[in-house]
């Protein structure tokens, strides 16, 4: 009898340990930013190999098609701009090359502007449930290259498939997604899940508002 409750007391922490995650509820706020980030259609606009309006995605009839031209941080940075949030954005850089300027500027002058750091992806989600806007940056070590952002979306996804796949996202690039996961979405920059060199910045969010 002394005998199994020993191994009763050895084996439970381990079961416990084993245990997915519950899965985090999103919280009104953070339903209310989905649907302002679901309205914005990018799966229909900001397509890749178009030259597009960056505040509308709307491909513009002079552009001709340009092989590999992305739209993730012109995307980013109107989805900000309607939430009365400002993230470096044109006119004050060009959209070549803005995710990599959009990873120094957040890292630097970006807490001027109300953005915090945020540490690691769970965290990232959590903040994105509450409601707040997260972006995930990668910023490529050569500069003629251009890095990748997108938007944290809120999601119930466990902690645990957070560790595999990182938080659900929303972006505009190679593959616009309205939803996909950090790990798919940034998959043609291979260290910024592989080497874990995306970095979360969020943002607090006054829904309703637009700059």
């Amino acid at each position: 009898m002394m005998k199994r409750n020993r191994t009763w007391l050895v084996l439970m922490p381990i079961a416990i340990a084993l245990a997915p995650a519950r899965a985090e509820e999103i919280q009104p706020a953070g339903k209310q930013l989905a649907q302002q980030l679901d309205a914005m259609d990018v799966e229909h606009l900001w397509l890749p190999g178009k030259v597009v309006a960056w505040k509308t995605g709307e491909p513009l009839k002079e552009g001709l098609p340009v092989k590999g031209h992305t739209h993730c941080s012109a995307f980013v940075a109107e989805a900000c701009r309607r939430m009365g949030i400002y993230i470096l954005r044109p006119p004050e850089h060009a959209t070549s090359l803005l995710a990599n300027a959009q990873y120094d500027w957040l890292s630097k002058a970006g807490k001027s502007e109300g953005w915090h750091h945020v540490q690691g992806g769970e965290r990232a989600q959590h903040y994105a449930n509450l409601g707040y806007i997260v972006v995930a940056v990668y910023k490529e070590g050569d500069p003629k290259k251009p890095g990748h952002v997108a938007i944290v979306r809120p999601s119930t996804k466990s902690a645990e498939k957070i560790q595999l796949e990182g938080p659900q996202i929303i972006q505009a690039g190679a593959q616009n997604a309205q939803s996909t996961s950090l790990k798919t979405g940034f998959s043609h920059h291979p260290n910024a899940w592989g080497k874990q060199q995306v970095r979360y910045f969020g943002h607090k969010v006054e829904l309703g508002s637009k700059e």
